[in-house]
């Protein structure tokens, strides 16, 4: 009778497990002290919220298929592999706030990362002070997470200087806050030290400074109103001179990820052949969104100029973009003023979730004052990129979803990337996405 009895009550308890997982629901101790919340990942935190604990992750898995300038030889490749695979443990102490962010995704061959590790200090609400290693602030496309961002991968006028949105492996320390309901700024000092021309022959790293402004003067639900201005800078004198190469995948992760001697980054400017190099190199942006219902359009736009040393000419690389998304299903995106940035899309229907169509486009331009951008008499390179894509928010962990990518570029442009050997100026792109975030 006895393990009958106690058989029953195991059987309760696991069938209790079991529900409280698959409906998400709380739970509270006696005390009612204790909220444990397992709807996304597990989270635990008291109810007075002086102490948390949550731990969740995304798992992204790409595939790209594509052609024409995307390769070398202009005949089509594909690569399969895994975009992000995350382990994400965040809570805090009273006014202390820590993140650690895993990445346990091969990226071109690196081996696993800290893609994030920081600690915050929030007692001085609404300013916030981080220290550690993570992204700078630049952008409302790198504001927005990974997981939620409308194409499968970020604009290309980003790759016009990868360094404002890369945290390469450095640390920093930065400043951000909200104000007044409308109002959100950053500025970061960070120390990156990827490339021997971040450090100096004494072994100093060269630090990036980062400054983010917004105006955000609607904010609601269903309608937002988005201003943004974003500037960085830094001063190079490294153990060998900046080249000033600048190069981008256009849209397509793929190209550059799996190792193959047929792919890999388009190049814009290739290194400078003047031994002297650049000195300065500082990047201002434009951002501009509005939302309305289930319609937004938003637009950034990017000048970065490196100032050559001693008799080296400038190079100049500008860029912008322009996207247009509506939801089918008349669900609105979810927008945070602190952090200034798009959130995810909560489908209605829970059957059959909600489905957002849209269309981007990217431009690219590079100059040179020397015309050396990787071939003699070359002093500017130009591309385009075309996005068309669809996106099924599932539920509000899986999201799948499909780019259609078109590019175009000019005969300068295709003489420093193929140098020659193929003089296809334009290429397609498919790529597909399945993620889970928990």
């Amino acid at each position: 009778m006895i393990r009958k009895h106690f058989a029953g009550f195991v059987t309760s308890a696991l069938a209790l497990a079991v529900s409280a997982q698959a409906f998400a629901g709380t739970v509270t101790t006696d005390g009612t002290d204790i909220v444990i919340k397992t709807k996304s990942g597990l989270e635990v935190a008291t109810t007075d919220k002086q102490y948390s604990f949550k731990l969740g992750g995304r798992l992204q898995a790409d595939f790209d298929q594509f052609d024409g300038f995307y390769t070398k030889n202009n005949d089509a490749g594909n690569e399969a592999y895994f975009r992000r695979a995350q382990l994400e443990l965040g809570g805090n102490y009273k006014d202390w706030r820590y993140q650690i962010n895993y990445d346990f995704a091969d990226k071109s061959g690196s081996s696993q990362k800290f893609d994030e590790a920081t600690i915050t200090y929030t007692g001085f609400s609404p300013i916030n002070i981080k220290i550690g290693r993570f992204d700078p602030d630049y952008s409302l496309e790198k504001a927005t997470s990974s997981k939620w961002v409308t194409a499968i991968e970020r604009s290309s006028v980003l790759d016009l200087a990868s360094w404002t949105t890369d945290h390469e492996d450095g640390m920093g320390v930065q400043v951000n806050g909200t104000y007044g309901g409308m109002f959100y700024g950053s500025t970061s000092v960070q120390q990156q030290d990827k490339g021997d021309y971040l450090e100096d022959s004494d072994g100093k790293d060269v630090n990036s400074f980062f400054a983010r402004g917004v105006i955000a003067p609607i904010v609601s639900e269903t309608q937002v109103l988005h201003f943004g201005l974003d500037y960085a800078t830094r001063t190079y004198g490294g153990a060998k001179a900046y080249d000033g190469k600048i190069d981008t995948r256009l849209g397509v992760r793929g190209v550059d990820q799996g190792g193959s001697s047929n792919t890999g980054k388009v190049l814009l400017a290739g290194a400078d052949g003047n031994t002297a190099g650049f000195d300065d190199d500082s990047v201002v942006g434009l951002e501009f969104a509005y939302m309305y219902g289930p319609f937004s359009v938003q637009s950034e736009y990017l000048k970065r100029d490196l100032t050559g040393a001693d008799d080296n000419g400038d190079r100049e690389a500008t860029g912008y973009n322009a996207q247009l998304a509506y939801t089918l299903t008349g669900e609105s995106r979810v927008y945070k003023l602190d952090g200034a940035k798009f959130d995810t899309i909560k489908p209605a229907d829970k059957q059959y979730g909600a489905w957002e169509v849209f269309y981007r486009f990217d431009n690219l331009t590079v100059e040179d004052d020397d015309q050396n951008l990787g071939v003699a008499g070359i002093d500017e390179t130009t591309a385009d990129v075309h996005t068309l894509g669809v996106n099924w928010y599932a539920n509000e962990a899986v999201k799948l979803s499909l780019n259609y990518l078109m590019t175009k570029s000019d005969a300068e442009t295709v003489a420093v990337q193929k140098r020659g050997e193929h003089d296809d100026d334009d290429g397609q792109a498919i790529s597909l996405r399945a993620q889970y975030v928990f």
